[in-house]
This record gives C-alpha cells, sequence and structure tokens, in this order.
C-alpha cells in the first residue's frame, strides 16, 4: 500500500522528505568529514547521495516514514536532515521488531543556533501523534556531547550503552507518555505535522 510522504514546519525551517533536488545540498553536508565523524559513515559521493535518496523515497512509501531534508524556506537550500525510522541491528532496511529512533545532523555553518532542537521536537510529535508511537529512541556516538544534549532537551531518559548498526552507542528514550507531559509542563500541545499528503508532484 503507497503512503504518503508529509512535510513538517517549524518557525525556521521546512522539513521534507528526501528528494533529488536535494541531492546536491545533501551531499555537501554528507562529504563534511566533522559532520560525519560522530555517524560512524564516511563521507559520501554523490552518487552514494543519490542511491540514499532512492532508499529513503522507497521506505516512505513502505513505512509512512523515514528522512527529511532541513530546508530553509528563504534560499531553498538543505542545512540539514533529521529521521524517524526503526532502529537496525544490522543491514541496510529498516526492522519494525525495533522501536523507532529519532535522528539529525546539521550543515556545519549550522550548528549551534538551537536548529536540531527545533527540528527534533517536530519530528517526534509527528511520531508520537501521526504514528502513534509508544516509544521514541535516540543514538549517538558516546563522544557526540552535543547530540546527547539535544536529547535531553527533548526530555529523554538515558536507558545505556547498547549495540545498534553494529556499534556501541549511547542510547535515550522517551515515552508517548512523557512526552505528552512534557508538553503540557511546558503549555503546549504535541507538534502535529503541518501538512500531510504527497511531498512533492
Amino acid at each position: 500500500t503507497w503512503l504518503p510522504m508529509t512535510v513538517l514546519t517549524t518557525d525556521r525551517l521546512r522539513l521534507e522528505p528526501f528528494h533529488e533536488r536535494h541531492a546536491s545540498g545533501l551531499h555537501a553536508m554528507n562529504t563534511d568529514p566533522e559532520v560525519m565523524r560522530h555517524l560512524f559513515a564516511r563521507p559520501e559521493t554523490l552518487a552514494d547521495t543519490l542511491e540514499s535518496i532512492r532508499r529513503v523515497q522507497a521506505r516512505w512509501q513502505r513505512w509512512g516514514t523515514s528522512w527529511w531534508s532541513f530546508v530553509e524556506p528563504t534560499s531553498g537550500a538543505v542545512v540539514g536532515a533529521g529521521c524517524i525510522q526503526h532502529l537496525r541491528r544490522d543491514g541496510e532496511e529498516p526492522d519494525p521488531a525495533c522501536p523507532l529512533e529519532i535522528g539529525w545532523r546539521l550543515r556545519r555553518d549550522h550548528w549551534h543556533q538551537g536548529l536540531a532542537s527545533e527540528a527534533a521536537v517536530a519530528m517526534a510529535g509527528f511520531a508520537f501523534e501521526r504514528l502513534e508511537a509508544p516509544l521514541l529512541c535516540a543514538v549517538c556516538d558516546p563522544e557526540n556531547q552535543a547530540s546527547a544534549a539535544v536529547m535531553k532537551r527533548l526530555g529523554m531518559c538515558y536507558r545505556g550503552i547498547e549495540r545498534w548498526y553494529a556499534v556501541d552507542v549511547v542510547t535515550y528514550e522517551i515515552s508517548r507518555a512523557a512526552w505528552n507531559q512534557r508538553c503540557q509542563a511546558a503549555d503546549t500541545t504535541p507538534v502535529p505535522p503541518t501538512g500531510t499528503g504527497t511531498a512533492h508532484k
């Protein structure tokens, strides 16, 4: 069954499911060794980026979630990327038996501006409200303190060092109940998607 791709918006970003028009921006980000240093991945070739876009589009159609490009609405530039997808122990395909994870990366010139947290709130809202996820996890390199700080700001709790993607990673989690409590404490409601249906015509 074909599932729609969902666009999310925040104050400063438009989160668009991966598309070929994002290739140059994603490729530029994913060839920066500093961006990739904590992601257990080598810098990508353009062919790698295009293949990743193809895989992500297929996953959107199969699962109704995957990776977004973070786009600046005014310039149209890709400044980051993020995902809601099933954690994987091995292999390339998401495992629906595993919990959903939230993840992100940003172009280096957009670090330390709060954009990762801004996008993460929108993606977490999508996971809990649209996908009705009972639990959301996040993982990172134990040395990646900046990413762990975003997880803590989301209200996620540390649950230990676990093995995902064939490496040992710091793992955080938040339940839907805890997310709702966080939103109520902030006197807000969970952030729903602002648009649904096909992201690209």
